[in-house]
């Protein structure tokens, strides 16, 4: 039994959730986000609360019903506070801007690197700072480690990119005789 999918979801003020077929939409202060949700788990959206609730008893419905349970209390989360990210680029000549809707790294490689900001994400770069912000949390997530993995820290002098809260493990390097 799914602990997360059997509590009942709370549906704030200024919210609003609305389930059509199998689409869900969430609509907030901050923005609108919908997630297509198959018909495995069966979603109840009452006055100010939503249940959800398995249809057939097998291995994979109760899987997904803790896990949409998740991406609803995600989504709910996400239009009335939007979720941000934080990356702090470390390293000598290492430099991070925007421009329009791009990033533009120079990460030591021969080449600068351009990577395309996708839709309903807000960027900064401020110093060696980089923060992103968005009301989807997986998509928000996703860009964020696809950015870190262009140059991740390195365990000798910590160069690289590494989220704000992170700590590298530092290794000795080589002794001299």
């Amino acid at each position: 039994m799914s602990r997360i999918g059997k509590q009942e979801i709370e549906i704030p003020k200024g919210v609003e959730v609305t389930k059509s077929g199998t689409v869900l939409k969430v609509v907030g202060k901050n923005g609108t986000l919908t997630k297509i949700f198959r018909d495995d788990i069966s979603i109840n959206i009452g006055d100010k609360i939503i249940t959800l609730n398995i249809k057939r008893n097998d291995k994979f419905s109760r899987s997904l019903w803790g896990t949409y349970a998740s991406h609803i209390k995600n989504m709910i989360k996400g239009v009335e506070t939007p979720y941000q990210k934080k990356l702090i680029l470390e390293g000598v000549g290492f430099k991070s801007e925007v421009k329009g809707r791009e990033f533009n790294f120079a990460l030591g490689f021969s080449h600068p690197v351009i990577v395309a900001i996708p839709e309903g994400i807000v960027a900064t770069a401020e110093k060696n700072v980089i923060t992103i912000t968005g009301i989807d949390k997986e998509l928000v997530g996703s860009f964020t480690a696809a950015i870190r993995a262009l140059k991740k820290p390195e365990p000798y002098k910590g160069k690289g990119m590494r989220y704000e809260n992170e700590v590298i493990r530092r290794k000795q390097g080589k002794k001299t005789a």
